[in-house]
């Protein structure tokens, strides 16, 4: 299986963008991670939110095979505590067979096809962050979540 963190936008800090490929590069010891990244509307100021939403959904709808299995980061989604993301991955190893698609959206969310799209929906927090840190969150849960798995002293409770 392979772990696809898929948002939309740039990371536009070169510290921020340091430190999300430092993690990236750590995933990558244990299980194959990519990001990919949504080009951000050039139009977006002058687009209503609905339309801004549409637009953003038939970019990310375009990068999707059919056979990803799609999880979106929303804050309605479902919250883990560190452990239980852990075991939530390895179910999945076993049975995603291809890519199993993380999604974080624009800064109004989805639209109703990105909704339809998916399966499941993680929530990272109760709080709101930039999608920037929304990049940095993920992979370094996702880092945490395989040192878990595999044992090896990162993760404290």
């Amino acid at each position: 299986m392979k772990v696809i963190l898929l948002s939309v936008g740039k990371t536009d800090h070169p510290l921020l963008s340091q430190i999300i490929e430092d993690y990236r590069k750590k995933v990558n010891h244990y299980i194959p991670f990519e990001m990919k990244m949504v080009p951000d509307l050039k139009n977006r100021k002058n687009l209503s939110e609905k339309e801004q939403k549409r637009e953003e959904a038939a970019l990310i709808l375009k990068m999707l095979l059919p056979s990803d299995q799609v999880v979106l980061l929303d804050d309605k989604g479902k919250q883990y505590r560190s452990t239980e993301f852990a075991r939530y991955l390895e179910k999945k190893r076993h049975t995603v067979a291809r890519q199993l698609v993380f999604i974080a959206g624009g800064p109004y969310g989805f639209a109703q096809e990105i909704y339809d799209r998916s399966r499941e929906m993680i929530s990272l927090s109760k709080m709101t962050f930039t999608h920037q840190m929304v990049r940095l969150i993920f992979a370094e849960q996702l880092y945490r979540a395989m040192t878990i798995l595999h044992n090896e002293p990162y993760h404290h409770e």
